[in-house]
């Protein structure tokens, strides 16, 4: 049993010296344990599946901005890149998601409510207003290609519908590229929810990069320019908020350094640093500019694992969530389970 005189915290204690006066607290490290062994935060009952969620659902939002700017400004090629980009990315969002859920039932039943309070029915809600308008803008895409005989009728109306479509699409975009952030930051994992205020900003900013990267490996030179310039943004904005929300997690921030997931972080950090400086010197060389879009696609698939990892990792050690709570008992806030 442990003995304690006079008072006094675990987290802050208090010795009595020659030079001063004060209370003893006889109380020996602490260690992080939690009864039976087990976890005191029970970390996410998700697979990788989500990690690719993440990633993807930030590639379809970012292209379905670009490819609306390609249509308005002239960009086929690049227009058309960015618009099956989106489409393809979309179905893996919603395949990695179903296989989460188990069954695609669980999806359509998220449909039957509305609740603002919930990062995943706002979610659910966002992906099902975008996905249609992405998925018309790349069907007229498709359509575009038949020969000029079929485009009648209903291929017609199709063609029609795939300015709006894709404008509607890129609106919709931001919250998807968004709101996976403020889902992993609404749990109670040490690492996602110290990150609360600059996660949504490094997601944004890999879902440019990301998308941006897919731009320069599929469309030529000549039209690349967007495409180039929501990479290089985007690469500066995911790497200068990741070194904040860093700072800004506390004790949390090690998990972003420690094992697989510093491995990842590592290695995202590296690609997209390297991807947007090649993209910046590539505007002339077409290998240049598809080896810098691998490397950023690559980047922001490793920051998405990266941070995923991260959670699981710190709902695993107790002590990310005890010393960060004792620390604000110390300071007198006020602790907030969440559940």
């Amino acid at each position: 049993m442990t003995q304690t005189q006079h008072g006094g915290s675990p987290g802050n204690p208090r010795r009595s010296g020659a030079g001063g006066g004060g209370d003893r607290v006889m109380v020996p490290e602490a260690a992080f344990e939690s009864y039976y062994g087990r976890q005191v935060v029970k970390p996410a009952p998700w697979e990788h599946d989500i990690a690719v969620y993440l990633f993807s659902g930030g590639v379809a939002a970012g292209s379905s901005l670009l490819a609306a700017g390609a249509d308005l400004t002239g960009r086929p090629a690049l227009r058309r890149v960015a618009r099956f980009g989106s489409l393809a990315s979309l179905l893996v969002s919603i395949v990695a998601l179903v296989r989460d859920l188990g069954k695609p039932a669980r999806f359509l039943n998220m449909l039957r409510v509305a609740k603002p309070t919930s990062p995943m029915s706002v979610g659910t809600w966002i992906l099902s207003l975008h996905g249609p308008f992405a998925g018309i803008a790349a069907a007229a895409e498709l359509a575009a290609v038949l020969p000029t005989r079929w485009k009648r009728g209903p291929v017609r109306l199709l063609l029609a519908l795939g300015r709006p479509a894709g404008i509607v699409g890129a609106v919709t975009a931001p919250p998807v590229a968004a709101y996976t952030a403020v889902l992993l930051s609404d749990t109670a994992t040490p690492a996602w929810h110290s990150a609360y205020k600059e996660l949504p900003f490094v997601f944004c900013g890999s879902a440019a990069a990301a998308s941006g990267g897919l731009g320069l490996l599929g469309a030529p030179v000549a039209e690349a320019g967007p495409a180039r310039a929501f990479a290089v943004g985007g690469a500066l904005v995911e790497l200068a908020t990741e070194h904040r929300m860093e700072r800004s997690m506390g004790l949390a921030a090690e998990t972003l350094h420690r094992g697989r997931a510093g491995r990842l972080m590592g290695a995202a950090k590296a690609l997209t640093a390297a991807g947007a400086v090649g993209a910046l010197a590539g505007h002339r060389s077409r290998v240049l500019s598809m080896v810098s879009g691998a490397a950023l696609m690559a980047g922001s698939l490793c920051t998405r694992l990266g941070v995923y990892e991260a959670g699981i990792a710190s709902a695993k050690d107790p002590k990310y969530t005890v010393v960060p709570q004792r620390e604000r008992v110390d300071r007198g806030e006020p602790v907030r389970y969440r559940g």
